[in-house]
């Protein structure tokens, strides 16, 4: 708690530069939040996305996602929409087919600007709605500082991952939000933790300062937390390092979210409770500059000098 200015001041600039990059900059949007055209065809051998993708570069349609469903015959395309109206959409659905000479065409699509804005809208919705329903269901479970605290801590968590990807200009589609709806349940994971180990030493040890019991209730959540951040992150760099473009900005969303998660829990969540008024259990109330008063029932315990 003692460097918690120095936690203060990361935190603020790293929200202030989500936002104004998000501002001025925003997010670039994939297929699935701009609209486009997409085709499912199966190969007659198994299908090399390396030799393929540059076919598609040179034909002049813009960004085109190439991905295997299932097996690695069956060819999911998606191109973004073309400018020029439904013949130009025409053209591109034609220059793709001509690509896939010998290939079996099972579906061609066109995700329309309507669908598309409509699914922008339901993840945004998912996003914020995930992050009040987590903040409330810690208002309830605890006392409405951890509340507050949760909620500001799950919504830096998310507005970090949303400003990496404005800033670095990579693509944001379903799978991110994904991501991010994953991350910030997994960030209150470990929030949960150490709110619950505050809550006990509140309870335990009334004569010390609220800034000391803090830290030892960090103290003691801080091998749990180091262990379960660490095995999840070395799962998640695997796959961003070898589970191909498909997933590469889904893994990159998590690990990112594992990082920015487990800081924000350990040296933002519980030094906001200091600053919260008003934060009892039972007839006892903790302030950060008023230890709480001794109990006759319990010896109390002070931090070392």
């Amino acid at each position: 708690m003692r460097q918690r200015g120095i936690a203060y001041a990361f935190t603020a600039a790293v929200m202030l530069l989500s936002l104004i990059t998000l501002a001025f900059q925003g997010l670039n949007l994939g297929l699935d939040f701009v609209g486009g055209i997409v085709v499912e065809a199966r190969a007659p051998e198994p299908v090399d996305l390396a030799r393929l993708r540059p076919r598609f570069e040179a034909v002049g349609l813009g960004e085109v996602s190439l991905q295997t469903l299932g097996n690695d015959r069956d060819l999911l395309i998606r191109a973004r929409e073309q400018p020029g109206g439904p013949e130009a959409q025409q053209k591109a659905i034609a220059a793709i087919k001509s690509l896939l000479a010998g290939y079996e065409i099972r579906s061609t699509e066109f995700i329309g600007p309507q669908v598309s804005h409509e699914l922008l809208r339901n993840g945004v919705l998912a996003s914020v709605l995930a992050v009040v329903s987590i903040s409330t269901y810690v208002w309830f479970r605890f006392e409405w500082q951890f509340g507050v605290a949760a909620l500001i801590t799950t919504f830096h968590d998310v507005l970090a991952t949303f400003g990496l990807f404005a800033l670095f200009r990579l693509e944001f589609n379903l799978t991110v939000v994904a991501a991010v709806l994953t991350i910030a349940g997994y960030s209150i994971n470990d929030t949960v933790v150490i709110f619950d180990r505050v809550r006990e030493n509140l309870r335990r040890y009334k004569v010390m300062p609220l800034t000391d019991l803090i830290d030892r209730s960090i103290n003691q959540t801080l091998a749990r937390t180091i262990m379960t951040s660490g095995t999840t992150l070395a799962a998640v760099l695997a796959l961003l390092l070898f589970g191909g473009p498909v997933l590469r900005n889904f893994s990159l969303a998590i690990a990112w979210g594992i990082l920015i998660g487990t800081y924000s829990s350990v040296f933002v969540a519980a030094a906001l409770l200091l600053h919260l008024p008003g934060l009892r259990f039972g007839d006892v109330a903790a302030t950060a500059g008023d230890p709480l008063p001794p109990d006759p029932g319990v010896q109390p315990i002070r931090s070392p000098q």
